[in-house]
């Protein structure tokens, strides 16, 4: 019961509700089309470990991070029913993908007197990928630093991209927040781990041992592991291990592509260990809320470019 209720994701687009505080002016966070999975040969510097010095594996997966675009700057104040929205301030153009999503609008909006913080609205350019789409997803950023600087920051970059090596930098932690694989329909075994039964105690071998306490309540309990929807859920992963920032799609992209994805067109990043999701979703990455310990970039011996489709 770690995660409860257990229903779907409203959005394809991960939802982010806190942000960690940063005095340093960037935005504090980033997002990229997940690609798929390879592994690094890298040097163990961590000085109590037993292979300290040698070439260690590491899996690592890939996420395209093609840069984003500011179409906003949204001023917000807090109040005692939460943060509201004060006003909103445009780029002077938008691009034409964005016109299913977005309204253009003709007044641009002007910064107000009194807010306590901003958050930048951008979007995403998936036709600079080769996932085959063109809408772009909108999606909100904080930015470090103080109330001057953070709006200082927003109206420099309103309008314009935003690249990966601003917000993020090799050898960090990050947190990871992305949508799972949708399941579909399945039992308390897959869905809940439920131990399976012997054949000979009931008929059933598959279904949870007993329902619970007795049904006076006139109804079956919550807590009862039973059959229904699985994944396609909001997940985060905390202090995930930044490896690599790279911009030559070169030195990544595997004979023959990654399946289901294709080729990296643009500037990646290598993330140890696996991240939630199908190919080509988007993934959202933040600062990190719980950061244990400082982490450094690996001296990376070799990367496998070799084929995922077992020739």
């Amino acid at each position: 019961m770690q995660f409860w209720p257990r229903v779907r994701a409203k959005e394809t687009t991960p939802r982010i509700r806190n942000w960690a505080k940063s005095s340093e002016v960037k935005p504090l966070g980033f997002a990229g089309y997940k690609v798929g999975m390879t592994h690094l040969m890298i040097t163990d510097s961590n000085a109590n470990s037993l292979t300290k010095g040698k070439e260690i594996f590491c899996p690592v997966t890939v996420i395209e991070c093609p840069p984003i675009k500011t179409a906003s700057i949204r001023f917000y104040k807090k109040t005692q029913n939460g943060e509201t929205l004060v006003s909103e301030l445009f780029a002077e153009s938008l691009d034409k993908e964005l016109g299913r999503k977005i309204i253009d609008h003709k007044k641009k909006g002007k910064e107000p007197d009194d807010y306590d913080f901003i958050r930048m609205l951008c979007y995403t350019q998936p036709k600079l990928t080769g996932i085959g789409k063109k809408q772009p997803e909108i999606f909100e950023i904080a930015v470090g630093g103080t109330r001057e600087q953070q709006t200082g920051y927003a109206r420099e970059k309103l309008g314009k991209e935003i690249v990966i090596n601003e917000s993020l930098k090799e050898g960090q932690a990050l947190d990871s927040h992305s949508l799972t694989k949708g399941k579909g329909f399945q039992g308390p075994v897959k869905r809940f781990g439920v131990q399976l039964r012997h054949h000979k105690s009931e008929k059933s071998r598959r279904n949870p041992g007993t329902l619970g306490a007795w049904r006076a309540q006139g109804h079956i309990m919550w807590r009862t592991a039973h059959a229904g929807k699985m994944g396609y859920h909001l997940r985060t992963e905390y202090n995930k291990w930044l490896v690599k920032i790279g911009t030559n799609p070169q030195e990544i992209n595997v004979k023959g592509g990654f399946l289901n994805y294709g080729f990296v067109k643009n500037p990646y990043i290598l993330i140890k260990g696996s991240i939630a999701g199908a190919p080509s979703r988007l993934v959202k990455f933040t600062e990190p809320q719980r950061a244990t310990k400082r982490m450094e970039a690996p001296q990376i011996a070799y990367t496998s470019i070799q084929s995922k489709q077992g020739n």
